[in-house]
């Protein structure tokens, strides 16, 4: 059974840092890339970063310069390090894995930052 595990989320002030991870368990695939997303309230979902299996990284344009996205191949586990977080980045945030054969999401971490 595949799981997807997330933690790090919590509350923080405005300018403040969080570190979220996402450990993957039971997946007998190459897992390709990795990825983050987050969904505010009342909002639809929306992607914030990837990477690739060889280390390749992309970033929204609202996150760029603050987040950074990496991973941990041999733990199938990836990490998103937040910093100079704003009210704006409040959300809950999923973790996505792409495989050769399918995609998991994992059950979603509350991020909230106060002004």
């Amino acid at each position: 059974q595949v799981q997807l595990v997330e933690s790090g989320g919590g509350l923080v002030q405005a300018g403040g840092s969080l570190r979220l991870s996402c450990a993957a368990s039971g997946i007998i695939f190459t897992i390709n890339a990795m990825g983050w997303y987050r969904q505010a309230p009342g909002k639809e979902r929306e992607w914030v970063a990837d990477i690739t299996r060889l280390g390749g990284t992309n970033y929204a344009d609202s996150v760029k310069g603050r987040f950074t996205i990496s991973r941990d191949n041999a733990k199938n586990t990836v990490y998103l390090q937040m910093n100079s977080l704003k009210p704006e980045d409040t959300a809950v945030y999923y973790c996505h894995f792409i495989t050769t054969i399918t995609n998991y999401w994992g059950q979603g971490t509350q991020v909230t930052v106060s002004s």
